[in-house]
């Protein structure tokens, strides 16, 4: 149980490390602020005003009924392959350890957008508080950057057990993957401080209604007064920096896999090896293609809300195809998740 144990550990450590943080963004946003009298009416904001996807009041209802459905099968669904994982002593490996934080960071990143959405599209009220929505956009940082650096760190594990099964235990052991998810949290966590921290420091004027569902970095940047130019170079480093190494690294272990795969003698013992990383490689496809959409349609388009349309593909779509992406290939948590439905039944 010692996979059980770091994984417990290791969410415990990450919500005692961010619980804090708005109350730091908050003393930040004091310290930092300028103290001019019209620096003052500049940025004394006391909401933005979320327009949605879109404006038109007779699919309000559809839209609400739609995105409450997605994300109750993506809670479920991912609390469904915790338990799963947690409950099956066959399943206490690396694979399914870092799963079980996949499944984790898929709930936390849909919790942080979609029930403000849910909200404000029942209650008829758009506003989000200004501490609100800095808190929103480190949270969805956080859990973003986070799915990177699993999906990354699951591309090794693959390469690991299939290009060396014979050490895979002693590569991968249990304090190994301990680490390697703690420091994937403590990195998310430095970066999505760091930029809601440098969105502080910019003022705001009059203009603050934001063409999304939610407090997306990049329009609220858009929206502030002040030069943006530092925020701008931070924000496509990091962008950059993140997606290239993580990129990188999963094109590195895969071809690693596909060369290693290419020298087994038999068609079955191929099949073998490829089916055990074939779920990983479907999610990654969907949510590197899904968020390559979002970049492409944000670049050809002049339209925020088309770009906010198409971001519901890697923010809702992606987390919710995950846990039936991983189960429908995978026997051993099919059999795992009916033994949790049959307990549950009697």
């Amino acid at each position: 149980y010692i996979y059980i144990y770091i994984f417990i550990l290791t969410e415990i450590i990450i919500l005692v490390t961010v619980s804090p943080v708005k109350c730091v963004s908050l003393y930040m946003h004091t310290l930092m602020k300028p103290q001019s009298e019209q620096s003052r009416n500049e940025t004394q904001i006391s909401e933005f005003l979320l327009l949605g996807l879109s404006k038109k009041i007779e699919l309000q209802t559809l839209i609400f009924g739609l995105f409450l459905s997605m994300y109750l099968i993506t809670v479920i669904g991912n609390l469904l392959l915790i338990l799963a994982v947690s409950s099956d002593p066959h399943l206490h490996t690396p694979m399914y350890f870092f799963l079980s934080n996949l499944s984790f960071v898929d709930v936390c990143f849909t919790s942080t957008t979609i029930p403000k959405m849910l909200k404000n599209i029942q209650t008829k009220n758009k506003a989000i508080t200004y501490e609100g929505c800095i808190t929103q956009i480190h949270f969805f940082l956080l859990f973003a950057t986070m799915e990177i650096f699993l999906l990354t760190v699951m591309a090794y594990d693959c390469f690991v057990a299939i290009c060396h099964p014979l050490r895979y235990t002693i590569i991968m052991n249990p304090w190994v993957c301990g680490l390697l998810a703690l420091m994937s949290w403590m990195m998310s966590v430095l970066n999505s401080l760091l930029q809601s921290l440098m969105v502080l420091w910019l003022s705001f004027c009059t203009e603050l209604e934001i063409p999304h569902f939610f407090c997306e970095i990049i329009q609220v940047v858009q929206l502030a007064c002040s030069d943006t130019f530092l925020n701008d170079i931070v924000l496509y480093f990091a962008t950059m920096l993140l997606g290239s190494v993580s990129l990188t690294g999963i094109l590195y272990s895969y071809s690693k896999i596909a060369s290693s795969i290419r020298r087994i003698s038999s068609a079955q013992g191929k099949y073998k090896a490829f089916s055990s990383c074939a779920s990983h490689l479907s999610v990654v496809s969907v949510f590197y293609c899904t968020a390559l959409g979002v970049y492409l349609s944000s670049g050809t388009t002049h339209s925020s809300q088309s770009s906010a349309t198409a971001s519901v593909m890697y923010t809702v779509v992606t987390p919710m195809l995950n846990p039936f992406i991983y189960s429908l290939r995978n026997k051993d948590i099919r059999r795992a998740l009916r033994r949790i439905i049959g307990m549950a039944v009697l």
